[in-house]
């Protein structure tokens, strides 16, 4: 295939420079994939899950409550059921019992009969909770995707991440672990290879939705996984895509980013994530049908909530926290599972860490934060780790718990620790967005935005590229339910006129669009189509004045 030098440049600039490398990951049928025994304790957990079944034990599938907790438990339902293992699954509640394992519901879980929990997506460094579970009688087993920075949970562990595995690719999301654990009981077992091909539209939308990086074998999953999902077959996914507007056969990352992962999600949210299991491993029509609808209504009910939080919390930074680098935002009534899409939004909008802190009823206090890249949140807090019960994340998010009379406290020492930083690093909070290609008007074409299709799917890892082109608004009109978006034309250098179009933030721009004078874009070059007439499209994400010569 003859590619644009311009597609070319972007490869080679994101390390794929080679013509073998440039095929791999343009390929329609990529190979890039590992054999799962290549992961630490695979073999001995595929030999621990076939003995259990064998001998007529009943597992538990111990998950989580996002889309790759979800995705990642009716993988691991649908090989074993193939096996007519005896099984049931558990899915902690985001209210009342947090994320992972936990003594009561592993104390519920031997009640009702249970020899064997495999867990996915979660576990690895539960040592308490995997004693417990040992101490009544429970078999172990965990499957998870997350850092481990403590120490390891004492029971079969299979996890890229955690120390002594040299499995070729560390970072597989959780659903993508529990694929290859599948994967690995359907080779041994000696199982039909459709019983895996099958869940490959489940590993797609958990590794899209768990924002792993889209590169090397998750590129692989995320393709085939895309395949799958738009030749159909599952009945309630396509129910799903169906009820949400999305066009059947033609789902991309996209989609499943912004459309199906979130109403997954939002299951967990605001209800039950057991919902979403339902869903996707469902049969009944009538069952999912109502599945569809909750999913519809929970989502429905997310993004009004988050609406009114997010306006609420706008409010209490512009009228008490414009000088504050971290914000820590305290909220009587704010619902749990909607604050840390609200801490991102923040995040985005004010480009400073920000924690939303709800009340537990307990005399204590439940915090979500979400950074900024130039903050590591994990590391910054846990220089305070002495004034929380419970504290975990990573770079850009982090959850704790903490007694509510700590919160001067907290206030006070991540406000000196933010001053210090900012005092050292002068440019602690210039964000520049980033340019991956320079365009001058000859440039921005039909064939290009098409060309660069070609990297999808698009995700953490390998963004949708971004041209910088010089040009001049005119033609500027506000759209919108609340004419909060902006749309213009661009006229470039050469004479001819581009679309373009300011989703985020666009009052930010106004005055400049107003002059009329050249100004520089950046954003995604797309081809688009209305009432069957095809144009040019970029989807501004910054702009700022052209420098006159």
């Amino acid at each position: 295939m003859k590619l644009e030098p311009k597609l070319i440049e972007l490869l080679n600039k994101r390390g794929i420079t080679s013509d073998e490398d440039i095929a791999e990951f343009l390929s329609d049928k990529p190979q890039k994939t590992y054999d799962p025994l290549l992961l630490l304790n695979m073999e001995a957990g595929v030999d621990l899950i076939l003995s259990a079944i064998d001998a007529g034990e009943k597992i538990c599938i111990y998950g989580d409550y996002d889309a790759d907790g979800i995705t990642s438990t009716s993988i691991m339902l649908e090989v074993l059921s193939s096996l007519k293992a005896n099984l049931t699954y558990y899915i902690p509640s985001r209210f009342d019992e947090g994320y992972g394992l936990n003594c009561s519901a592993l104390d519920s879980i031997k009640a009702a009969g249970v020899d064997l929990v495999v867990t996915v997506d979660c576990g690895s460094v539960s040592v308490e909770e995997v004693e417990h579970a040992k101490e009544i009688g429970l078999k172990i087993m965990v499957t998870d995707h997350h850092n481990v920075t403590d120490r390891v949970a004492n029971c079969l562990v299979i996890n890229p991440m955690q120390p002594g595995d040299t499995y070729p690719f560390r970072y597989l999301a959780g659903c993508g672990v529990a694929f290859k654990l599948a994967q690995a009981i359907v080779e041994t077992a000696g199982l039909p290879r459709e019983v895996l091909t099958r869940t490959l539209d489940l590993v797609g939308i958990g590794t899209i939705g768990d924002v792993v990086p889209l590169i090397d074998e998750n590129r692989t999953l995320a393709k085939y996984g895309l395949r799958a999902i738009n030749i159909g077959g599952r009945r309630g996914l396509d129910k799903l895509i169906e009820e949400t507007g999305l066009k059947p056969g033609c789902v991309t990352s996209e989609n499943v980013s912004y459309v199906i992962v979130p109403h997954l999600n939002a299951a967990g949210r605001m209800k039950t994530a057991n919902i979403g299991v339902s869903l996707l491993i469902g049969r009944d029509e009538e069952r999912l049908d109502d599945a569809v609808k909750t999913l519809m209504k929970c989502n429905s009910d997310r993004k009004s909530l988050q609406s009114d939080i997010f306006d609420e919390c706008c409010d209490i930074i512009e009228s008490e926290m414009r000088d504050d680098l971290f914000y820590l935002i305290y909220l009587e009534k704010a619902h749990e599972g909607i604050t840390g899409i609200v801490a991102g939004k923040l995040k985005e909008r004010y480009g400073k860490p920000t924690v939303i802190l709800t009340p537990t009823g307990d005399g204590c206090l439940k915090g979500t934060g979400r950074s900024i890249e130039s903050v590591d949140i994990y590391l910054l807090l846990k220089r305070f780790e002495n004034l929380f019960l419970r504290f975990g994340g990573h770079a850009a998010a982090c959850g704790f718990t903490m007694k509510s009379d700590e919160l001067p406290e907290l206030r006070t020492r991540v406000g000196e620790a933010m001053k210090d930083m900012a005092d050292a690093e002068p440019d602690l909070f210039d964000s520049e967005t980033r340019c991956d290609l320079e365009l001058n008007s000859d440039e921005v074409t039909a064939d290009l935005a098409e060309e660069m299709k070609l990297l999808a799917p698009f995700g953490c890892g390998n963004e949708m590229p971004l041209i910088r082109v010089s040009l001049r608004p005119c033609d500027v009109r506000s759209m919108g339910s609340k004419m909060q978006y902006r749309r213009f034309s661009g006229q470039l250098a050469n004479g001819r006129n581009v679309a373009c179009v300011i989703f985020s933030n666009a009052e930010r721009f106004d005055a400049m669009l107003a002059e009329g004078r050249p100004v520089s874009v950046i954003g995604t070059l797309e081809n688009q189509s209305w009432n069957d007439k095809k144009y040019l499209q970029i989807n501004v994400a910054d702009a700022e004045e052209q420098v006159q010569k």
